[in-house]
Formats: C-alpha cells, structure tokens, sequence
C-alpha cells in the first residue's frame, strides 16, 4: 500500500457501535449512525449485530460506510427471549461481553470509539480496558427510567418503595424527582416489581459516568429541557442530544416503501385528510388477546376509518375489525404516521413511536403495556397536552379496557370539529415544530452532533 492510501486509510474514525439485540433499540442506534456517516465522511462505523439480528436485517440498505459484523445469539430462539424475558435479559448482561471483545481483537482497523446502548453497562468496561473512549448510548426519553434510577434514593426516603406499595400508593402524586414534573408513582415504578429489576438498573447507570460520553440521541434538549439541564448539573461527563433519533426528519426526505406491497399507501391516497386512526402496538410487549379483541370490536362500533399494523394476529383480526380500514401485518410506521389522511395514533407509546409520532405532528391515544410506557403515556397526556389515556388514570396497567369505552373514546378523538381535539391538534403542530427546528442547521440537536463529531476527532 502506498503512502497515499496509508494515510487516508489511518485517517478514518473508526467508531464501533453495539445495540442491545432487540428491535426498538437496535433500530435506534442504526438511526444515530446514520445520522453521524452523514454529517461526516471520515467516519466508519462497524455495527455489531447478533447472528440472529443480522439474518433479519443484513440486507436493509445502509451508507457504505456503515458496516454490519455478527456475534454469537446470546439466547437460542426468539421463541425463547419471547417466552422467558428475564432470562434473555441475563443473557444479555452476561454472554454478550466475552464475544464482543474477541471480536474487537479481529478488526482490521482499531476501534477509535464504542458507542454502545446504556443497558450494555460492560462496554464500558470493555472501552475502559483497552483504552477506547466509550459514549453510552440512551434511547429513551431522558425524564423516565434514566432520572428514575439516577434519583432512586428519593423513592425509599419518601416511603414509596418496595414497588409491593403500588397497590395501595399508586396513584399518589411524586413531585420530587429533580427536573420531572409530577408524575404517578404507577407511570413511575410499572416494571419495578422486584428488587432484582431494581438493582440491575441502578448497576447499569453506574457505569455512565465511567463513560467518556453520554448520548440523549432519541430526544431534543426542547423536549425535555429541564431533565437535560439537572443531569448536565449532576453528572461531569459531556452530555449531547441529537434527536430525534429516526431516519428522515423532513416530508421530503420520506424513501420509497421498503415493501413492494404498498397497496395500503393507495388506500391510505384515497381517505379524507386527517380522518384515518392509525393503530401500532410495536413489536416487544403483546397486548392480551382479550384486550386486542377489545380494541377490534370498538373499531367495528365507532365507525372511524383505520388502519392496524397487527403483526402476527392480521388474518385473524380482519374480519373482527369491520370494514372501514385495513388490518396488515406490517407498515412503514413514519411514513404512515406522516401521511394526510393520518388524524391520530393509538400507540402502546414505546419511546421510538413517540419520537415519530412527534416528529409527524400526531395526537395519540395512549395504551401503555409496561416497562417506560408508562411514563411516556403521562409526559404526552399531561406535559404536553396532545393526547388521551385509553385506560381512565386510577386503572391498573393491566385493567382490560371494554370496547364500549374505547369506541366512544375513537368517535370523539377523531372529530375534527371537537374543540379539546383541535387544541390538542394545535399543540402537537407547534411539537412537530420544535422538533423540527431542533434538527434543522443551526438546531440544538444539529449543533451538538457537529460538537460531538469535533470533540471525538479532538480526542482522537
């Protein structure tokens, strides 16, 4: 090799980026190296996959200088990380560190950065042995888990934990929490079941301030201004927020369909404008099949026209649905959302959802499952004001919400001359706004991803 060649071979920041192997978060950090191989040309990212994620997603397109690379499953089957969730989990916390860092030994050009999701606690360490700057990557909000934990002391001092207290304290108001308003102690604590889940997240984000970075990639500093600013304050590492963190942010930018059936989109051309409920679930949590046959016979009852990504139970829930929409078993969710005839989302609020849904100035109907979901049903419902709870607040996270309830609600929701639903349609058009500024030049989400890429090229 010449010496020309050498040198812009040597030139390349090489980051090396890990996902926790599910859908939400590896799709996440995809987004967010994206977003860096677009803002800057020397920068070459290897992206570690498990060999079951990498038969699911190694042929999506990518810029070329993003690269996939596999490791060992870290479980047998889906089948399996499905049936026994803590177990999958363990597995993650404990099989994944070993093969990762044989695989680092076997790149042909040494890791300049590890950029690794925040849960992936040993990449840390890994960075720290080998003298690798490492950014812990959150893809989350900022006000849920990550200021729960980084507070979690103040749940014991106020007598709101052991979570065995939710039956009888949970709809109690906590205000305490710096930089998030106040807040359910249910929407808090809904996964916090036992002292294992607690202690495994209190672990993990002891490891932040080990890293070198700390990455807010799935938020907008606007968004969740007061959270950023307390944990700037508290924490001495440099803190970035760069998101959204989804592919394309603006209506033009919007791809092809990555289905070549894309009969829905003709459908969706034919509807009147904003008179479409748009139903997603997302593809960790399952709703009980009661409650789905719930949500099925109300769509048949309210009348309003929709359109349901129901995954595995499509076939089945079609003709239970009735005939003012599409039941299908799988949509480009950003471009849906962000289609014309779109007027609401009723979502399970995963965080990647919202940040869509956000982003394509929607109002929700919010049906939380578990784990933050919570939590982000209250920041849309009550902090910003562009959506309803499906289940009244006093429920239980659990408690199965009858059709009779969810079609009045739909009927309502989707009245576009209903004055509470303009006002929320009004507020999530300034959201969308926000967001989209953020990320526009000269944004705070475009300002620091060019402070971050200087700052890793000064360090390196």
């Amino acid at each position: 090799m010449d010496s020309t060649s050498e040198q812009q071979r040597t030139s390349v920041y090489h980051v090396v980026a890990v996902p926790h192997p599910s859908r939400s978060h590896i799709y996440s950090l995809m987004n967010f190296c994206k977003l860096l191989a677009s803002q800057e040309k020397d920068i070459l990212v290897t992206f570690v996959l498990t060999q079951e994620w990498l038969g699911l997603i190694g042929s999506d397109s990518k810029p070329d200088s993003i690269r996939f690379t596999a490791i060992p499953n870290v479980i047998p089957s889906e089948h399996v990380r499905v049936a026994d969730m803590d177990a999958f989990l363990d597995a993650v916390r404990t099989k994944m560190e070993k093969p990762f860092e044989l695989l680092l030994d076997q790149l042909e050009q040494p890791p300049s950065l590890i950029v690794a999701d925040t849960i992936l606690h040993w990449a840390v360490a890994v960075g720290n042995r080998r003298n690798i700057p490492a950014a812990s990557f959150w893809p989350m909000s900022a006000s849920s888990w990550f200021s729960l934990y980084q507070h979690f002391h103040l749940f014991s001092q106020n007598e709101h934990f052991p979570a065995n207290l939710l039956a009888e304290k949970g709809n109690e108001r906590v205000d305490y929490i710096p930089g998030v308003s106040s807040t359910r102690l249910a929407d808090l604590l809904a996964y916090e079941s036992n002292q294992k889940n607690v202690d495994f997240f209190l672990n993990l984000l002891s490891w932040v301030p080990k890293a070198q970075y700390l990455l807010f990639a799935a938020t907008f500093y606007e968004l969740e201004t007061l959270t950023i600013d307390v944990l700037r304050s508290e924490l001495s590492l440099p803190i970035y927020t760069m998101g959204p963190s989804i592919p394309y942010s603006k209506k033009n930018d919007l791809p092809n369909p990555a289905t070549s059936d894309d009969s829905y989109f003709q459908w969706l051309d034919s509807q009147p404008c904003s008179s479409v409920l748009y139903i997603g679930m997302g593809s960790f949590l399952s709703f009980s099949s009661a409650q789905i046959d719930e949500i099925a016979a109300s769509l048949r009852n309210s009348g309003v026209r929709f359109i349901w990504a129901a995954r595995g139970e499509s076939e089945r829930l079609k003709e239970a649905c009735g005939d003012m929409g599409l039941v299908v078993p799988w949509c480009d969710q950003l471009r849906v959302l962000r289609h014309s005839s779109i007027g609401g989302f009723l979502s399970h609020c995963g965080w990647n959802s919202v940040m869509e849904g956000v982003s394509a100035g929607v109002i929700f109907l919010t049906l939380p499952i578990g784990y933050d979901q919570g939590m982000n049903s209250k920041q849309i419902v009550e902090d910003w004001k562009v959506g309803w709870r499906v289940r009244k607040i006093e429920d239980k996270i659990d408690h199965l919400v009858t059709k009779e309830e969810i079609a009045g609600l739909m009927k309502k929701f989707m009245d576009l001359e209903d004055d509470e639903g303009k006002e929320m349609r009004r507020r999530a058009r300034e959201l969308k706004q926000l967001c989209h500024d953020a990320i526009a030049e000269g944004g705070s989400s475009h300002a620091n991803i060019k402070a971050f890429i200087g700052d890793i090229s000064h360090r390196a």
